[in-house]
């Protein structure tokens, strides 16, 4: 029978423990060996970087989404701007045939009459001349449309704005978060590394007294 203080300082009969006893306290104790500071505070830190790589891939895909969304709006723009310059050209080819056409019998016949008047040349020589002179303009306003339709296949609106596309869609896929530094758990949190280690010195106390 060993005894031990009690509060008011008498001492108390404490019933010794058998063999099996002692085994099993031992057992109970908490193993240095298996018990590693930091363990819970590593899953917490894991979990961590877990919801931070998911959260940056959410605000990856969110800003490649409204990026996308951008360059078809800048596409359409471009589009608005060449189709523009295409109508532009049509409508200087369809004034230069319609000057074509509808002037050169009254055109030709004026201008005919005025050479012959002002120069005393033969008819048919006046009459050469102003369907001259009628060509000559319309070749000026198909020279301005040919300018302009030369100008809308320059400017690859679409092709650009997809290719700006397709390159920030690369550069977002091949982008990679940077590791973090791993840093020793006891170094890291010092009180849980100093509460390990009594626990751990418990621990062998307790079973230096069981044997």
């Amino acid at each position: 029978m060993r005894r031990r203080p009690d509060e008011a300082g008498a001492a108390s009969p404490v019933p010794a423990q058998t063999g099996e006893e002692k085994r099993e306290y031992a057992m109970s104790a908490p193993d240095s060996a298996s018990h590693r500071p930091g363990e819970p505070e590593k899953a917490a830190a894991a979990l961590s970087a877990d919801r931070s790589l998911g959260q940056l891939v959410a605000h990856a895909t969110s800003e490649l989404s409204a990026l996308v969304h951008d360059e078809i709006a800048l596409a359409k723009v471009q589009i608005m701007k060449d189709v523009k310059k295409g109508v532009a050209g049509s409508a200087a080819f369809i004034v230069a045939l319609t000057l074509a056409l509808f002037s050169l019998p009254m055109l030709s016949f004026a201008l005919a009459y005025g050479i012959r008047s002002w120069s005393g040349w033969h008819i048919s020589v006046c009459f050469l001349l102003s369907f001259a002179a009628s060509l000559i303009v319309a070749g000026l306003f198909a020279l301005i449309g040919l300018v302009l339709f030369k100008k809308a296949q320059k400017g690859r609106g679409p092709q650009k704005a997809a290719a700006a596309a397709k390159a920030d869609a690369s550069v977002l896929s091949n982008a990679k978060p940077h590791p973090r530094p791993e840093t020793p758990e006891l170094e890291k949190f010092p009180p849980l590394a100093r509460k390990g280690g009594e626990e751990a010195d418990g621990a062998s106390a307790v079973a230096r007294s069981s044997s």
